[in-house]
């Protein structure tokens, strides 16, 4: 079983930048689709980015395009949240999710079955 933990959350100002990290650990994670959602304060999780495991095919959200990127290596289990021009709307728990395996197109949010425990990040204006 894939169990995922994220790392690299902190206080950053506006216009800042941050990189975050999705460790797994178990086997096949190459067959995964990984996604970032985040939540703030007071409101639902939304989805922010999401990559394929086999198919190399990214979904990003209207909100963060253009200032935040993805990027796996399978070879360490990881998958990385790039995230630049940061805003303080951006301040939310950072949650890595894992589903949809072998999936061509990346899953909806139900299918994201395996979810890490989140990284606090926080925009200063």
């Amino acid at each position: 079983q894939v169990h995922l933990v994220e790392s690299g959350g902190g206080l950053v100002q506006a216009g800042g930048s941050l990189r975050l990290s999705c460790k797994a650990s178990g086997r096949s994670f190459s067959t995964y689709a990984v996604g970032w959602f985040r939540q703030a304060p007071g409101k639902e999780r939304e989805f922010v980015i999401a990559i394929t495991g086999t198919s190399d095919v990214t979904s990003t959200a209207d909100s963060v395009k253009g200032r935040f990127s993805i990027s796996r290596d399978n070879a360490k289990n990881t998958v990385s949240l790039q995230m630049n021009s940061l805003k303080p709307e951006d301040t939310a728990v950072y949650f890595c999710a894992a589903g949809g395996r072998y999936s061509y197109d990346p899953p909806k949010e139900d299918e994201y079955t395996i979810w890490g425990q989140g990284t606090q990040v926080t925009i200063s204006s």
